[in-house]
């Protein structure tokens, strides 16, 4: 059976060995004290290498190394990593918050959801979506939410941000190792399997019904990042995943296959790829270049702003997936070498190609068929991560 593959912290070298471990699976993780049910224990993961004569032969034909890759998106200190778009120098290093959003449908509409610049969505267990929102520049919002538990995978694409992470639950047979150690800058409610929770980070209003309602209170929030130490600049690691079009112009996919209707899960309701319960499409607007988020019947709303969220791109990152229990938590791959499909959309026009990940301080590229970065449109992003299996039930019109 093919096994689930992760990286723990190698630096990657273009001419070095990529490892790569097995990803943990999801388990229940609920709100408040809620105990987690143990679950099945992991099975060891395979290793992969590709060797130095392999990388020479490579560049000797002229394919870009990873490394290669990764300069051509560097930015100029006057750019945001995660939008490409102009902010204040001083802000720019500034690390982002990366929050665990609900999106069934008791714990929608989310509030303050439109102001993240990358938004993934990913299955998870009974075959809905699950959030992640990564905001920068959070400390000028009042709350984030409705909060709820951590699966691993969505962990391991924090990372690719070097991201503060935020969560309400967790997995803890899957997740807790990680979840407690120096590789995450966590903030995790008081829960059972947290070496240290945050005290002051999240609360719970009255408008709703528990466990939906949970926030994140941004002046306690930094009160707990105060008291844990982090830091709140990037780290020398990091390194920035896209490349954007240059300040007033497109993105260079003028011959990309025309894209207006996006349908993750298929328009068909209840199939078993978590985005088609939900109901989750994506409608372009010629007018303005973005494209509009539906769900559940209707237009996705931010609850602060009651506005429809819309994005300058929306990406189809394919990702190998597995049944880990009876119980039907879910496990992806993150990393790896493993030339799976991504599809761009953009301006109205998908560009298709391959990504690759070899360490959790890497961000998973996205390449197109020549091996060049595929360019994205200035502004917010929609990343939702596509199970292979049901990579049929997708529609693109």
């Amino acid at each position: 059976m093919k096994k689930i593959q992760i990286v723990k912290g190698m630096k990657y070298r273009a001419t070095a060995f990529f490892a790569m471990l097995l990803l943990g699976a999801a388990l229940l993780a609920g709100c408040g004290k809620k105990q987690e049910q143990p679950a099945e224990t992991e099975t060891p993961g395979q290793s992969s290498s590709v060797s130095a004569s392999e990388q020479a032969e490579a560049n000797e034909t002229g394919s870009l190394t990873h490394e290669e890759e990764s300069l051509k998106v560097q930015n100029d200190g006057q750019h945001s990593f995660l939008t490409g778009e102009k902010m204040d120098p001083g802000e720019v290093n500034r690390r982002p918050l990366a929050v665990m959003l609900n999106n069934i449908i008791e714990g929608t509409p989310q509030t303050g959801i439109s102001q993240a610049s990358i938004i993934y969505e990913a299955p998870v267990e009974g075959r809905i979506t699950r959030l992640m929102g990564i905001f920068e520049n959070y400390q000028d919002m009042d709350q984030i939410g409705y909060i709820r538990s951590s699966r691993d995978y969505f962990v391991y694409c924090a990372l690719e941000f070097d991201a503060i992470y935020a969560h309400f639950g967790q997995a803890t047979p899957y997740v807790g190792e990680l979840l407690n150690s120096d590789r995450v800058d966590n903030i995790s409610g008081a829960v059972a399997g947290i070496d240290h929770p945050a005290a002051s980070t999240f609360l719970r209003t009255s408008k709703r019904k528990a466990p939906h309602n949970v926030y994140v209170d941004i002046k306690g929030l930094q009160k707990d990042i105060d008291k844990f130490g982090y830091s709140q600049t990037y780290h020398d690691t990091h390194k920035p995943k896209f490349a954007f079009a240059p300040d007033g112009q497109k993105p260079n996919n003028s011959t990309g296959q025309k894209a207006l209707l996006l349908y993750p899960g298929g328009k068909e309701k209840d199939l078993p790829n978590g985005f088609s319960k939900v109901q989750a499409y994506f409608e372009y607007n010629e007018k303005d270049g973005k494209y509009y988020r539906f769900q559940y019947g209707g237009p996705h709303i931010d609850e602060s702003t009651g506005e429809q969220l819309s994005y300058d791109n929306v990406i189809f990152q394919y990702c190998y997936g597995e049944v880990r229990d009876a119980n039907d938590y879910l496990a992806f791959g993150c990393h790896g070498d493993n030339n799976m499909k991504v599809q761009v959309f953009t301006q109205g026009k998908m560009t298709e190609g391959t990504w690759s990940r070899y360490a959790d301080t890497d961000p998973a590229y996205y390449v197109d068929k020549n091996g060049d970065p595929i360019q994205l449109s200035q502004g917010k992003t929609w990343i939702c991560l596509i199970w292979d299996e049901y990579a049929d039930d997708v529609v693109i019109e």
